[in-house]
């Protein structure tokens, strides 16, 4: 099985960028306890409100990924996004 790295990236509505900040950090505690994935959150340096969360070296990106999204809708992540805005996943392997 190959190991999958994951972007997932979004814009951030104004003004949200705590609210947001703290359900990512939840959930990246919660990935962290059950899986010990370590995710990266970074911003646009030109566009602070986009954002990307990285997950790097996942065996079972597809299950984390969904867990991740269920962990985000708890805290109603999706109204913290941008009007228009919605969260978009890139899978990359190795290149051999």
């Amino acid at each position: 099985m190959s190991v999958v790295s994951c972007y997932v990236y979004y814009r951030v509505a104004p003004g949200q960028a705590t609210k947001a900040r703290e359900a990512v950090a939840a959930a990246f505690a919660t990935l962290e306890e059950r899986h010990g994935i370590v995710g990266r959150l970074m911003k646009g340096v030109e566009e602070p409100l986009l954002w990307m969360e990285i997950y790097e070296n996942l065996r079972e990106h597809a299950r984390v990924l969904s867990e991740l999204e269920g962990m985000l809708a708890e805290h109603g992540f999706a109204a913290l996004l941008a009007p228009g805005s919605v969260r978009r996943t890139e899978r990359f392997v190795a290149q051999p």
